[in-house]
């Protein structure tokens, strides 16, 4: 008996550092396994009843990949201890595959060696997505791993214990003390985590006219989705009075320069879309006041980047104002995030890509640094892989539903996204379609990388080159 927990011991060990693609998908797939089977457990709901196994295994989903979307009523089917289960599904989901790998690994090997300092690099490092040389001036080098997976731990705990107390006034206002001491975590947990459920009597609408609530939440929902990276690049040096200067952006390195910048101009961009597009709509915002219709735009535009909370009824958009929300969902958050889509560092890739192409640039270059081409095939396969997903699982469910395309094409991006935002059709889906869709979260919140590098895993090296020929493109 000995021999054979030792030989699983090893076993599992090896696992753990030899695919670490692999490894993390296996990792989130127990996780969504152990949620959903405790989900069916009659004290997971309120009614004491046992929940049907779609419902259970696509909330678990739902909740691992901090997605949001929900195909029963989250203010009412749980009881506490089916919503303490969701609270720290979302936590641990919101750390990230390959982040939760190395943090499992490094427990099981009481140390962290080089190939587990690999892994946690690969995930919290887009720069490392590539082979060959890295230069030193990357976001996260590889002897500061260590250090990330502390920030990744402690910037979870920090960032929704301040939340739950800013919001814990507001809450109060609503609900006795006793309840607001329970629902103020759960609010900070799905803001930072960006994943957006509600699980209240009356939801998020409860607080629409309180401005410094809605305001905190989105912060919170922004902070969560521009990456661990960006935030261990910004406070790895805010204690260390000689080094100051990392806070100036000209010290910041390519990746924190355009994931910010993306950002907000994904942020700015989509509010101003939503205001102009939506402005005469009386089902949202045709009915609200000029200073209301700009914070509410600016609202939904952070939260259809991943956050997945919203005051108006996105059922109720043109499809003008339709079509932006699937584009931002799509977009996404940042690498190695709590948000979701094919990341805005891909986007800018291959906005700057596109740009370089029409000036007649060999090379692409921003802020006096050149992007290799590996990083460039990279940000093409995430952006492939995303449409087909997307277009794959559209017209899948689209035939069991034979529901209008918008709708369903709206939802299926959100799921992917794991944005949690729905036209009110995830909740009328049959079982067959929420299969769909869980696998459709699933894949979007694993990554497309982290699921191609796991495809790619047993590919062969070629030691041969063949012969150029150049077809016509275009």
């Amino acid at each position: 008996m000995r021999n054979v927990t030792r030989a699983a011991w090893r076993w599992f060990r090896f696992i753990t550092t030899h695919s670490p693609s692999r490894f993390a998908i296996s990792v989130f797939a127990a996780l969504i396994l152990v949620t959903t089977a405790v989900l069916s457990l009659p004290i997971a709901t309120a009614d004491r009843s046992v929940t049907p196994l779609a419902d259970a295994l696509f909330t678990a989903v739902s909740t691992i990949c901090v997605t949001g979307l929900s195909s029963v009523d989250m203010s009412t089917h749980w009881s506490h201890f089916g919503e303490a289960v969701i609270y720290v599904g979302v936590n641990i989901g919101g750390m990230g595959a390959l982040t939760l790998a190395s943090m499992l690994g490094l427990v099981i090997s009481k140390r962290m060696g080089l190939r587990a300092k690999l892994i946690a690099a690969g995930d919290t490092n887009p720069l490392r997505a590539h082979g060959g040389l890295v230069n030193e001036s990357q976001t996260v080098r590889l002897g500061e791993v260590g250090m990330l997976l502390r920030t990744v731990a402690l910037s979870t705990v920090i960032i929704e214990l301040i939340v739950g107390l800013a919001i814990y006034p507001s809450v109060l206002a609503k609900y006795g003390w006793l309840e607001a001491l329970w629902v103020s975590p759960m609010y900070a947990a799905m803001a930072f985590t960006n994943t957006g459920f509600t699980l209240n009597d009356g939801g998020i609408s409860v607080f629409e006219d309180d401005y410094v609530f809605m305001t905190v939440i989105m912060i919170a929902v922004i902070i969560g989705s521009v990456g661990f990276p960006v935030l261990f690049a910004l406070s790895r040096h805010l204690f260390h009075p000689k080094k100051a200067h990392i806070l100036r952006p000209s010290s910041w390195s390519l990746h924190v320069k355009l994931t910010l910048i993306t950002s907000g101009l994904l942020l700015i961009g989509g509010a101003g879309a939503f205001f102009v597009l939506e402005y005469d709509n009386p089902e949202t915002f045709g009915a609200m006041p000029f200073g209301e219709s700009v914070f509410q735009a600016l609202f939904l535009s952070a939260m259809t980047r991943s956050g997945g909370f919203s005051f108006v009824d996105v059922g109720e958009l043109y499809g003008s104002g339709t079509v932006v929300g699937s584009m931002l969902m799509f977009v996404g958050g940042g690498s190695a995030s709590t948000a979701g889509g094919i990341k805005v560092t891909t986007l800018a890739v291959l906005a700057l890509a596109v740009w370089s192409e029409a000036q007649g640039r060999q090379s692409v270059q921003i802020f006096g640094r050149r992007i290799p081409s590996d990083v460039q095939r990279v940000a093409v396969a995430v952006l492939a892989w995303g449409a087909t997903i997307v277009a794959l699982a559209t017209i899948v469910v689209a035939q069991i539903t034979h529901a209008p395309i918008a709708q369903v094409l709206f939802d299926v991006i959100s799921a992917f996204g794991t944005v949690g935002l729905s036209t009110g059709l995830t909740e009328a889906l049959p079982e067959s379609a929420l299969y769909v869709m869980a696998v459709t979260i699933f894949m979007g919140r694993v990554g497309t990388v982290t699921l191609a590098a796991a495809v790619a895993a047993t590919s062969k090296s070629q030691l041969y080159a063949l012969p150029v020929e150049r077809p016509i493109v275009g």
